[in-house]
C-alpha cells in the first residue's frame, strides 16, 4: 500500500513539474493572447457546463446506486459500492479539470515557441499532453489504492480446492 501511495506521489509531483515547466514559457504576442484567451474562455464555459451536468447526472445515479445495492446486496456494500463511484467520478472530474487548464494554456505556449524552434514547440506541446497523462494514472492509483485501504487494505487468500 505504500509503495503505491508513494508512485501516486511521485507522479502527481511530476505532473507538478511538467505544469509548472509548460506555465513559464512566454504566452505569445498580444494577438496571440487574445485568440488564447478567448479560447481559454470557450472552455472553461464548456466545462463549467459539462460539469454541471454530469455532476446532477452522478448524484442521481449515486443516490439510485444506493438504494438499489442496499435493497438487493445490504446496505454496507451499497455505502461502499457508492463511495468508490463518487470518488472515482471526483478524481475523473479533478484531472480532466486540470487537464484542460494546462493543455488550453499549453496551446498558446506552443504555437509562440513554434515561431522560432520546432523543438522547443514540440517540446512544450509534449509536457502539457503528458500532465493530463500522468493525472489520470496518478489519480486512478491514488484512488484505488486509498479505496482498497479504506477497505482493510489485505486481499484474503484464496483456498484452493
Amino acid at each position: 500500500m505504500l509503495f503505491s501511495f508513494l508512485v501516486s506521489l511521485c507522479a502527481l509531483t511530476f505532473a507538478a513539474y511538467l505544469a509548472r515547466d509548460v506555465l513559464q514559457h512566454a504566452s505569445g504576442t498580444p494577438a496571440m493572447q487574445q485568440i488564447a484567451d478567448a479560447i481559454r474562455e470557450g472552455a472553461e464555459a464548456f466545462l463549467r457546463r459539462q460539469y454541471r451536468t454530469i455532476g446532477l447526472m452522478t448524484m442521481v445515479l449515486a443516490i439510485v446506486m444506493f438504494v438499489g445495492y442496499g435493497v438487493w446486496s445490504g446496505w454496507e456494500l451499497s455505502a461502499k459500492t457508492t463511495v468508490a463511484f463518487l470518488l472515482g467520478a471526483g478524481c475523473s472530474a479533478l484531472s480532466g479539470y486540470i487537464g484542460m487548464y494546462i493543455s488550453i494554456r499549453a496551446n498558446v505556449r506552443t504555437a509562440h515557441a513554434a515561431q522560432t524552434s520546432l523543438g522547443r514547440a514540440l517540446v512544450i506541446a509534449f509536457r502539457g499532453g503528458a500532465v493530463s497523462g500522468v493525472i489520470v494514472v496518478a489519480l486512478s492509483l491514488l484512488g484505488v489504492g486509498g479505496l482498497f485501504y479504506l477497505d482493510g487494505g489485505t486481499v484474503e487468500p484464496q483456498k484452493v480446492p
